[in-house]
């Protein structure tokens, strides 16, 4: 299934409703998106009305402050409130990577990383995943290309919602159909050269499931993450999204 919604300029923008849970309920359609960076919309475009038409009413924004500054954030309008909750604290070039940089060990463990460093901001992107579940009201989170800092979130809350872990894989591995288009943006950008690593804006399955794994080990669960590196009681969090984000 193809879960994306067609933009022009965004290349990753999906909606993380239809998955179904360990118990058989299903994630309620058009309250979740999750996407490439909506710093690439501008006003009067068929994109940006597309994008208001969906009801989004919280943008998060998990890209750095100097990534905002050198390629600009959604616009801003009176119908969602914006928040910057940069979750990566080292920086790193994928393009610039060695040819020989096995991608999913490599990008598990900054995965990993990205879990222990930016707690602070990882607990604060649940609480407002939280607020708008509760407000039934449409959230949309991204990063840069909607893939890393963007699907470790995306991971956590469907995690949190009950969906197999199988199936958060699989929801991971569908930007791998964006990812075309995405290197062709990044060429664009650079000269039209390529990247240096060949693994650049790829989503393969090993990614997430070595990271879920190195969780697991760790916390025992993303439950266990929650609790323990979020100091956050995940059966309030997770029986508020529940509550609200899945129907059946």
């Amino acid at each position: 299934m193809d879960r994306h919604i067609r933009f022009e300029a965004l290349h990753n923008f999906r909606d993380l409703g239809g998955w179904t849970t360990t118990d058989g309920h299903r994630v309620r359609p058009g309250r979740l998106y999750r996407t490439d960076s909506l710093g690439k919309l501008t006003q009067d475009t068929p994109d940006w009305s597309r994008f208001l038409s969906l009801g989004v009413r919280t943008v998060v924004d998990l890209r750095y402050p100097w990534e905002i500054e050198d390629q600009g954030r959604v616009p801003d309008h009176p119908s969602f409130t914006y928040h910057n909750l940069s979750i990566e604290h080292r920086p790193y070039n994928q393009a610039a990577l060695a040819p020989d940089v096995e991608l999913g060990p490599y990008l598990a463990e900054r995965y990993l990383e990205m879990a222990r460093d930016g707690t602070r901001e990882i607990r604060g992107a649940l609480e407002l995943v939280a607020e708008a579940a509760e407000s039934d009201t449409p959230l949309a989170f991204h990063c840069a290309s909607g893939k890393d800092r963007t699907g470790l979130l995306a991971a956590l809350v469907l995690g949190l919602l009950g969906v197999p872990e199988a199936t958060i894989i699989e929801d991971f591995t569908l930007t791998d159909r964006a990812a075309p288009a995405l290197l062709a943006d990044w060429k664009a950008r650079n000269n039209g050269r390529a990247p240096a690593w060949p693994g650049f804006g790829r989503a393969p399955e090993a990614v997430m499931r070595l990271f879920l794994a190195a969780l697991t080990d760790r916390y025992g669960s993303i439950e266990g993450y929650v609790s323990e590196a979020l100091s956050v009681d995940p059966r309030p969090l997770s029986k508020a999204l529940r509550a609200t984000l899945l129907e059946g």
